[in-house]
């Protein structure tokens, strides 16, 4: 599926920009806490997408891109958070941030609700 090698592509790369968030947050600004949270979300993205190319079926595929894609939504909370509470107010890349999670929040929901209707 096109979307699939997409989605690895694009999460992998997400990841490589919430590292480089979290650093920022944690060096810069001293905030550890959201940082951190953050940092665990935004890098299981790709994780649980990468674990679902060894699915040992369609069914175990789904659950994993379920995972990503709740692990999405969290990453959009927590950048939120951040950005609503000033954190994000001189970090260059917030406007790629929110533009690619919601990008692959959009995919993932795409490539779920297709995997439940062939699933069913």
């Amino acid at each position: 599926m096109k979307e699939e090698n997409l989605i690895k592509e694009k999460s992998y790369k997400f990841a490589l920009e919430i590292i480089e968030l979290y650093k920022f947050l944690n060096y810069e600004l001293k905030e550890f806490v959201l940082g951190k949270q953050l940092l665990k979300s935004g890098t299981s993205i790709g994780a649980n997408i990468e674990e679902a190319q060894a699915a040992q079926s369609k069914k175990d595929f789904l659950a994993k891109m379920s995972i990503a894609s709740k692990e999405a939504r969290e990453t959009l909370y927590w950048l939120k958070l951040l950005d609503d509470s000033d954190y994000l107010e001189n970090y260059y890349n917030k406007d790629y941030l929110f533009a690619e999670i919601n990008s692959i929040i959009n995919i993932l929901t795409k490539i779920v609700k297709t995997l439940t209707e062939e699933v069913k």
